[in-house]
């Protein structure tokens, strides 16, 4: 679900976008893979992610001038963190670290996104997470197979290794619904991870969408992708591609505290509320714009990401800096964040 930063790279190696001029350029690119970095059960460490950005940020900026000219507000990063250039898997500390000094500048193309939050700065284009899409293509059943699950969630509940005590993952909105929810007949919910689970979720009227570590997971993608309408239940969330992607009409919001009466909640929708919902999502360009397919395809997240680039263009005249000028502070962050990579 992180990919996202391995496969944008892949894509601008051969669009129609790139030039080898650097002065013809709108953007530099510059790939770092921060979420390569990881652990041995196969989760991103992002303990060591500042560090291997500010070594790439040197690299680019002792060789070319194109970085210092502008103290990187050119220049896009992809950084699919749970909480973007905070690089840290936890909210409270990912608040504490604060996004890399040195990338207050750039534009960060990142899969959180939440209101008001530290790690989501002003000019960010939010993105989904990366989901694989020939996987999601060979699972597609028949579109008209009736949908005879009301609500289904495939996850975690709790998560006992990093919260031992409860309470802290998800803020306790994938509790409220287990606890809430596990024997009420209506609601599809378990920690198993079927070998049907995609075609569970095209059998499915609602799919549960809940925050997890961060407000967003691959849930998102697959339930759109699979035409069940998204529940989404992450107060404050910025969703990727509002533009392109109706969310509201879509989807359904509910409230991190109303969790408890989410039953209630689902089945008061109108069955033509319900049926239109399902209408705009079986729309082929509202799946597109999730996936990052290879060969890139039009309307799909790589090109959304260049259509929210080219809403930032032209660069205001804050931009490039006088000669001389300097903005950023290069000792600035977590003692440890400054160790040399």
């Amino acid at each position: 679900m992180f990919a996202a930063e391995i496969f944008m790279h892949r894509f601008l190696l051969s669009s129609a976008v790139r030039t080898f001029n650097p002065e013809e350029a709108d953007w530099f690119y510059t790939p770092v893979y921060t979420t390569c970095d990881l652990t041995p059960s196969g989760l991103p460490l992002p303990f060591k992610s500042p560090r291997m950005m500010r070594s790439a940020i040197q690299l680019i900026a002792t060789n070319w001038p194109y970085w210092n000219r502008s103290e990187g507000a050119d220049h896009f990063f992809v950084t699919p963190h749970d909480f973007g250039a905070c690089f840290h898997y936890q909210e409270e500390k990912a608040i504490g670290r604060g996004i890399l000094p040195l990338l207050q500048r750039a534009t960060l193309v990142q899969t959180f996104g939440q209101k008001n939050h530290v790690c989501l700065k002003d000019g960010s284009i939010t993105i989904p997470p990366f989901a694989p899409p020939q996987k999601m293509q060979t699972h597609l059943i028949p579109p008209d197979t009736p949908r005879s699950i009301f609500v289904y969630f495939r996850g975690l509940f709790y998560d006992t290794g990093n919260d031992p005590e409860g309470g802290y993952y998800a803020r306790g909105a994938r509790a409220s619904v287990w606890e809430n929810f596990k024997n009420n007949p209506l609601f599809d919910i378990s920690t198993d991870h079927p070998p049907t689970y995609y075609e569970d979720m095209q059998r499915s009227v609602f799919c549960l969408c809940p925050l997890g570590w961060a407000p967003w997971s691959p849930r998102l993608v697959e339930a759109v992708v699979f035409g069940c309408i998204p529940v989404i239940i992450a107060d404050d969330i910025v969703l990727p591609f509002a533009d392109a992607i109706p969310w509201e009409e879509i989807g359904m919001f509910v409230a991190e505290e109303d969790v408890p009466r989410l039953d209630s909640i689902l089945t008061s929708i109108p069955t033509d509320v319900i049926l239109r919902k399902q209408r705009l999502l079986a729309n082929p360009s509202m799946k597109q714009a999730m996936l990052f397919p290879q060969p890139a395809q039009p309307g799909d997240a790589f090109h959304q990401i260049l259509n929210g680039l080219a809403r930032k263009l032209p660069h205001g005249d804050n931009v490039f800096l006088k000669p001389g000028e300097r903005i950023l502070n290069w000792t600035a962050g977590p003692p440890g964040d400054l160790k040399p990579w």
